[in-house]
Parts: C-alpha cells; sequence; structure tokens
C-alpha cells in the first residue's frame, strides 16, 4: 500500500507537539475515520502529487481567491514564503493581482516565489526600519492585500498594517503558537483597514477537494512546483532536517 505524507512547513520544534495519536494514524497502513470526512477523487490523480491539495495548498490558494477575494490588478503582499505562502502567491497570480510582494528572511525562496508569480521579494533583515513602512514606501500608498503565513505576532501587526489605511484587507493565514497574543493600535482599523482569518483557504472540503484535483488535471495551476522534494518513509528524519535548514517547501514521503 501506498501512504502519502506532505510534511508542511512549521515553526521551530513544532514537529514535536504532534500527539501520539496524529503520529499513529498518519503513518499506518490503514486507519478508520467517519465517512463524512472522506472524498473521492478522480482516480486518474496522481496521489503522490495531489496529496498538497488536502490542506497547505489549499488553505493559501484559497486564502487569496475565497478569503480576500483579490481583485485583478490590484497590489498584493504575502509574509511568508514557504509551501502555504508560495501558494498565497499561486492564488494571487491566478486572481489577477499586477503587483505582489513576497517577504521572507530567507533569500533562497525567491527564485521560487518569482517563478510561482511572485512580482519582487525583499527581506526585512535588509532595512533600517519595519517592513510595513518599506512596504507603504514601494506602494506609496500601501497594500491592497496582504497575508500573514508565518504565525507571529509581530509578522500579523506587519501585514495589518501595510495594508493600504482606507481599503486594505489583511488575511491571517499563519498558526500562532497557543496562547499568544497581538496588540494591535486601534488606530490601524480606525480609517478602514480589515483584518480577517481563514482555515483551509474557505474551501468546504468534502465538495472542494474533488473540484481542486479535477483544476489540478486540467492544468488549471501547478502545485507540483511546490514539491522540491520526494523520500522514503524511513528518511522521514532528513525530511524534517530539510525542512529545519529552509532547504524545501514540500517534502512527500512515500510509504
Amino acid at each position: 500500500m501506498l501512504v502519502l505524507v506532505e510534511i508542511q512547513s512549521l515553526l521551530p520544534g513544532q514537529e514535536k507537539s504532534i500527539s501520539s495519536t496524529q503520529r499513529k494514524c498518519t503513518f499506518a497502513e490503514y486507519t478508520v475515520v467517519p465517512e463524512f470526512t472522506l472524498a473521492k477523487i478522480d482516480a486518474a490523480a496522481p496521489l503522490d502529487k495531489v496529496c498538497l491539495l488536502a490542506c497547505g495548498f489549499s488553505t493559501g490558494y484559497g486564502a487569496a481567491i475565497n478569503t480576500a477575494k483579490v481583485k485583478p490588478g490590484s497590489t498584493c503582499a504575502v509574509f511568508g514564503l514557504g509551501g502555504v505562502g508560495l501558494s498565497v502567491v499561486m492564488g494571487c497570480k491566478a486572481a489577477g493581482a499586477s503587483r505582489i510582494i513576497g517577504v521572507d528572511v530567507n533569500k533562497e525562496k525567491f527564485a521560487r516565489a518569482k517563478e510561482l508569480g511572485a512580482t519582487e521579494c525583499i527581506s526585512p533583515r535588509d532595512f533600517q526600519k519595519p517592513v510595513q513602512e518599506v512596504l507603504t514606501e514601494m506602494t506609496g500608498y500601501g497594500v491592497d492585500y496582504s497575508f500573514e503565513v508565518i504565525g507571529t505576532a509581530d509578522t500579523m501587526t506587519a501585514a495589518l498594517a501595510s495594508c493600504n489605511m482606507s481599503t486594505g484587507v489583511c488575511v491571517v493565514v499563519g498558526e500562532a503558537p497557543s496562547g499568544s497574543v497581538v496588540p494591535m493600535d486601534p488606530l490601524l482599523f480606525l480609517s478602514g483597514r480589515t483584518c480577517k482569518g481563514t482555515l483551509i483557504g474557505g474551501w468546504k472540503m468534502r465538495d472542494s477537494i474533488p473540484k481542486l484535483v479535477s483544476s489540478y488535471l486540467e492544468k488549471k495551476f501547478n502545485s507540483d512546483l511546490l514539491i522540491t522534494h520526494t523520500l522514503p518513509i524511513a528518511k522521514i528524519n532528513e525530511g524534517f532536517e530539510l525542512l529545519r535548514a529552509g532547504k524545501s517547501i514540500r517534502t512527500v514521503l512515500l510509504y
């Protein structure tokens, strides 16, 4: 039996918090789940490719398409260029955004981001001022849409502050550690900014997964570009090391 596991982009040490139940279920040859959690997909779909659509890709792509409803000709900023962030980039491009600015401290991700649709990329470490000020100067007024795909209080605040003060929309995609508090200046909202969250990109998964798989087969998007490594499950630790080192976007494990 072939079991496919997609290693997600995790915060350092986060993989240690995965429960024993999750581990047993994920790496078993068989498992029992409620019928309503299953979705039937096209038998022609390659499982080692469409496994990304169950969470990472659908979350990022849907954040742009469904949650933000990015408009053609708009300007977007994506904070975090891991697998989910790059999926946001793909969603913004598909929606017709004219300018997509990727933000990440790991410059090795910039080439892949531009390949997927980013028009430019910046690292906060290259500036002496807050990155939200840099983005405001780059655009003249702030971005139309910002996406926080990292999961820290600082980047959530920066993403909101980088938005156009009148009509900007910030979508929080990243998951902050439990108990985190995000301090917000109320004035950021006073003139019209909007901040909203998204869960799995706003899809109703049982209905949407088969449609996303069909779109993949019709080549409406190429999520294969997010897969940088494919390893046997015996090398799962190598997969996590690639992840910690920032050398992988998505690693697919074959069992």
